[in-house]
C-alpha cells in the first residue's frame, strides 16, 4: 500500500467501523424500546428500523446534491455532525420516553450514514492501485461487520444487562412505581448516546483539518456515451438488481434485527448477543470471499449459491425448535455477507450514461430494511402466523436473488 495513503484510508476505516457500529445498535435497541416506550405490537417496534432504512431512500438523492455543492471530504464531516444530532435527540426521548422522538432521531442518524456512505465509498476505490480496489474494499467490509458485531455487545451489556429480570419485576409494578421503574431503563441509554454525540462531533473537527486528497469527476465522463435505451428504466439487469438489492438488504436487516425478539420467543432471557451472532457469520463470509473470488468462483456463481443457503437456512428456521431455529437465523448473515457486492457490479453494467442514475436508484433500494422487518412484524402479529412461521417471508425474496444471480443478470433487453 502507498504510504501516502495510509492515513487516508485509516481515516475511511474508522467510517466504516461506525456504519457497522450505528447501523446494528437497532437490533438492541428493538426489544429495549418494545419494553421502555410499552409497545404493544411487533409492528411497532420494527419502526425501529422503517425509520433508520427509509432515509436511505428519501435522503439518497439529496445527499448527492449536498456533496456535488460542499464536496466530498466536507460531506463527510457534515454527515459526522448529522448522525451527532440524531445521537442527541435520543436524550430528550429518553428523558419523556417519546417512542416519535426516538424514531425521530433513528432518521437524522440514517440521513447522516447516507451522507456519510455516500462521500466515502468513492475514497475506497480511488485511494491507491484501481486492481487492489476490491482488497480495500474487503478489508472495510470487515472493519464495518466487526463494529457491527461489537455494537450490540456493548450497548446490550448497558441497557439489557438484566433483560430477564426487567421484565419480571415489570409484571409486579402498578401505577408510578412503574411509570418510575420505565424511566429509569429509559434513561439508561442518555449516556451511551451523549458519548456518541461528543465522539462524532469530534470526528468532524478531526476529518476537517485532515489531509485527504481531493475527488475529481473522472476523466472518461459517461454523459455522452451511447447507450441502446432512452430510459433507464429500459434496462432488465437494473431494474431486477434493484429489486434483488431491495430484497437483500431486507433479508439482512430481518436476519440481524429480529432475532434477539426471536431468542425472547424461545424463552432466552440474555439475547443481548444474538444480533452478534448473525454478523459474526457475515463476517465468516466475507473472509471466504476475499480469498475465493473470483480465483475459483464467480460473483455471480456466489450469489446464487448464497441465496440457495438462504432458502435452506430460512427452511431450517421455521420447522426446527429453540437452539436449531435461532442458530439458522444467525446462519443467514452467512448467506447474506456476499450479496451486495455481487448484486451492485451486476446492476449497472452496460449503462453507459445511465450509470450515476443506476447507481443512486441502488442506494435507494437499501429501503428494503425499512419495508420488510415491518411487514415481518405485521406477520409475526398475526396470531394465526406467529412470530417463527413469519419468516417464511423469507423464502421467495431468496428465490427471487438466486434468479438474479443465475439468469436475471444477464437480461439486456425486456
Amino acid at each position: 500500500m502507498n504510504r501516502s495513503y495510509t492515513f487516508p484510508l485509516i481515516i475511511i476505516g474508522i467510517f466504516f467501523f461506525i456504519f457497522g457500529f450505528v447501523t446494528w445498535l437497532n437490533g438492541i435497541l428493538i426489544p429495549y424500546l418494545k419494553i421502555a416506550c410499552e409497545l404493544k405490537t411487533d409492528v411497532q417496534a420494527y419502526l425501529v428500523t422503517f425509520a433508520f432504512y427509509i432515509s436511505y431512500f428519501v435522503m439518497s438523492l439529496p445527499s448527492a446534491w449536498v456533496l456535488n455543492k460542499i464536496g466530498f471530504k466536507n460531506g463527510m464531516s457534515l454527515g459526522l455532525v448529522v448522525m451527532a444530532l440524531g445521537a442527541i435527540i435520543f436524550i430528550p426521548a429518553a428523558n419523556t420516553r417519546t417512542f416519535e422522538l426516538f424514531l425521530l432521531g433513528l432518521f437524522v442518524q440514517g440521513t447522516g450514514l447516507a451522507i456519510l456512505q455516500t462521500a466515502a465509498n468513492p475514497y475506497v476505490a480511488v485511494l491507491g492501485n484501481p486492481e487492489s480496489a476490491a482488497q480495500r474494499i474487503s478489508i472495510m467490509g470487515i472493519a464495518n461487520k466487526v463494529a457491527g458485531m461489537i455494537s450490540p455487545i456493548v450497548l446490550g451489556s448497558i441497557i439489557l444487562s438484566d433483560a430477564g429480570d426487567i421484565e419480571s419485576t415489570l409484571k409486579t409494578l402498578e401505577g408510578n412505581s412503574r411509570i418510575d421503574y420505565l424511566s429509569t431503563l429509559s434513561s439508561k441509554v442518555i449516556i451511551p448516546y451523549a458519548i456518541m454525540a461528543f465522539m462524532l462531533v469530534l470526528l468532524a473537527l478531526m476529518l476537517r483539518f485532515a489531509k485527504l486528497p481531493q475527488i475529481e469527476e473522472s476523466k472518461t465522463d459517461t454523459t455522452d456515451e451511447k447507450t441502446p435505451h432512452t430510459s433507464v428504466l429500459a434496462y432488465p439487469q437494473l431494474v431486477l438488481g434493484v429489486i434483488a438489492l431491495f430484497l437483500y438488504v431486507g433479508v439482512e436487516v430481518m436476519a440481524g434485527d429480529t432475532i434477539a425478539g426471536y431468542g425472547k420467543f424461545w424463552g432466552f432471557t440474555d439475547v443481548k448477543y444474538f444480533t452478534s451472532y448473525t454478523l459474526a457469520g457475515m463476517l465468516v463470509g466475507y473472509v471466504i470471499a476475499i480469498f475465493t473470488i473470483p480465483k475459483y468462483i464467480s460473483q455471480q456463481k456466489t450469489l446464487t449459491i448464497s441465496a440457495i443457503l438462504g432458502v435452506l437456512f430460512s427452511l431450517v428456521a421455521v420447522f426446527t425448535e429453540k437452539e436449531t431455529s435461532i442458530m439458522a437465523i444467525a446462519l443467514l448473515g452467512l448467506a447474506n455477507s456476499v450479496m451486495w457486492p455481487a448484486i451492485f457490479p451486476l446492476a449497472i453494467a452496460d449503462l453507459g450514461k445511465f450509470t450515476k442514475t443506476g447507481s443512486a436508484m441502488l442506494i435507494m433500494a437499501i429501503a428494503g430494511g425499512a419495508v420488510l422487518p415491518l411487514l415481518y412484524g405485521a406477520l409475526a402479529d398475526n396470531k394465526s402466523i406467529g412470530l417463527q412461521n413469519a419468516y417464511w417471508l423469507l423464502v421467495p425474496a431468496y428465490l427471487f436473488i438466486a434468479y438474479y444471480g443465475y439468469k436475471g443478470y444477464q437480461k439486456r433487453k425486456w
